[in-house]
């Protein structure tokens, strides 16, 4: 943990273990025309990075070489005050990359293997928003080579545990080592349904020092899984988290699908923590079917209340450019268009309410419930009651 804490550490280690790294500084500094001076001599357009950084704090996209030092002193502000470390370091940008992490898991034994990748390249600000398994984009040889440097990454740290190698891929399909997280992820739940494998039981059982059972050559994918990050923020206005009390929730469920949550109706949303409030995984035969089967997912989902990114993941999930399987790393910035409501600030409430009571049927259509025909819940009976003017 202490070694792939630091950036600058870790792109070091992994450069003598003989994983590709992205082109950029050997070291860093705290002081801002220094780091201009260092970036300069690499090929632009470039990212300044905290060394000790994560979640897209202390980072800063710099086009124009005239602003590096600027960049570099506001990143350094924010690395200090977001990590107590204002060590700064400078990577050159890849040019719509994806964002492909390998699952690792490591005993004290010395047994290391990978569970695989898992495709996180729909993301904003930094942060994944929804994260499948096998990606799209990896070809049997080029899976192979990036979990071997995957294991070698594990190896080079002696790491013992469940832990993530984190790489970037450009499009010719050459990747490089963008940080580990020595931890269990967010995302594992994806992994855990197309391999068998519990990532959770297994982290405690190594921890117990238990010997893995299997070999790399054991492991195998089954099927595609895509899980969503359900968000309570407001995608109106630049991804805001939404606070409030849950009023309403009903959650999915169905053959393939999985919920992984910790809140319930009258639960606070506060904006102390991160708004992620579920993870919803949907489970395939082959992309398709888990695709669709996400969708089904994402229309029985009620959350009343706060505002979530439940539409969004329908919106990406229906776009042409997903549906191929086209994403990078700039997917909601190059579709924002297409995929992001705009800000409705000039739009009164009344409006939407009006909106939806004029096509009830919708609300209401026949739908199929243990073989009989049956009538969907109207949303408004389940959101109890509502006012308009003082009357309900």
């Amino acid at each position: 943990i202490r070694a792939m804490g630091s950036k600058l550490g870790a792109r070091a280690i992994m450069k003598k273990a003989g994983v590709p790294v992205v082109p950029g500084t050997d070291g860093g500094s705290n002081d801002a025309a220094r780091i201009a001076a260092m970036a300069k001599k690499i090929e632009g357009p470039w990212f300044v990075k905290a060394s000790a950084g994560g979640g897209g704090k202390g980072m800063r996209l710099v086009t124009d070489a005239s602003q590096l030092e600027a960049a570099a002193r506001a990143a350094i502000g924010e690395a200090k005050s977001a990590f107590g470390d204002d060590t700064v370091y400078v990577e050159r940008k890849i040019e719509r990359p994806r964002h492909v992490e390998f699952q690792v898991l490591a005993d004290a034994h010395h047994n290391v293997v990978h569970v695989f990748e898992r495709e996180c390249s729909i993301q904003r600000r930094h942060q994944k928003v929804l994260e499948e398994t096998p990606s799209p984009a990896l070809a049997p040889a080029l899976r192979k080579k990036m979990g071997e440097a995957a294991v070698a990454a594990a190896r080079a740290v002696a790491y013992v545990n469940a832990g993530t190698i984190e790489f970037i891929l450009d499009a010719r399909g050459n990747f490089y080592f963008l940080e580990m997280n020595t931890r269990i992820q967010v995302e594992h739940p994806i992994t855990e349904m197309t391999t068998g494998i519990d990532l959770v039981q297994w982290q405690l059982r190594i921890a117990r020092g238990e010997k893995l059972p299997f070999k790399q050559a054991d492991l195998a994918q089954r099927g595609h899984a895509i899980e969503c990050r359900i968000y309570a923020e407001d995608e109106t206005r630049n991804f805001m988290p939404s606070s409030g009390v849950i009023t309403k929730l009903r959650e999915p469920g169905g053959a393939g699908v999985r919920i992984d949550s910790g809140v319930y109706e009258g639960w606070d949303v506060t904006p102390h923590y991160d708004p992620i409030l579920a993870k919803l995984v949907a489970y395939g035969e082959d992309r398709e079917q888990a695709r669709t089967r996400m969708l089904r997912a994402l229309g029985e989902y009620v959350v009343l209340g706060v505002s979530t990114s439940i539409e969004l993941h329908q919106r990406i999930l229906q776009h042409p450019q997903f549906v191929a399987g086209n994403v990078d790393t700039s997917f909601l910035d190059t579709y924002k268009d297409e995929l992001l409501q705009p800000a409705r600030d000039d739009v009164p409430d009344l409006a939407f309410i009006a909106a939806a009571l004029a096509n009830p049927g919708r609300a209401n259509r026949p739908v199929r419930a243990n073989g009989e025909e049956t009538e969907a819940p109207s949303p408004w009976r389940m959101a109890g009651s509502w006012e308009i003017g003082g009357a309900k």
